[in-house]
């Protein structure tokens, strides 16, 4: 957010720094001729570029999100509900259980960083939404290839 805080200034300042170097390169006159409509449509072309070139770059950048990167860590989770989740959160040395619903997220219990512990147990968060179907897919591929339909609620006798 520093960067915000220097950029804009300076990009409020551009257009006023452009003026006052037409303004002293040319000559004052009363009438517009198609050369300096020209010359106010660069400019503002200029600028206007100028400003999505920064927009740009500090979305690239991330601008913000790199001060508190390596604070958090998600160890693991589970999904309890349609919209409701368990997370176990690593702060530092230290695993914090958190309840998660659209409204809220609750700390539900602490303790102390765990080594060696298998996390198997805990169903590992998908990065994003294509990689959770591809997961499922593969699961559900995997167990009709070995004649174990998974599907719930129905008798697996025939």
């Amino acid at each position: 957010m520093k960067r915000a805080g220097i950029l804009f200034p300076a990009l409020l300042a551009a257009p006023q720094i452009f003026a006052q170097a037409v303004t002293t390169a040319a000559p004052a006159s009363t009438s517009t001729s198609p050369g300096s409509m020209l010359q106010v449509m660069v400019g503002l072309i200029l600028v206007l570029g100028l400003l999505i070139a920064v927009a740009w770059s500090m979305k690239k950048m991330g601008a913000g999100k790199h001060a508190a990167a390596g604070a958090l860590k998600i160890v693991g989770g589970v999904s309890v509900g349609n919209r409701e989740r368990i997370l176990v959160v690593e702060v530092a040395d230290q695993w914090i259980v958190v309840g998660v619903t659209p409204t809220s997220i609750n700390a539900l219990s602490t303790m102390p960083k765990q080594e060696g512990v298998e996390l198997s147990a805990v169903a590992p968060l998908a990065k994003n939404f294509s990689d959770w179907l591809k997961q499922t897919i593969d699961k559900r591929k995997a167990d009709h290839i070995n004649n174990k339909p998974n599907t719930p609620g129905m008798d697996n006798a025939h």
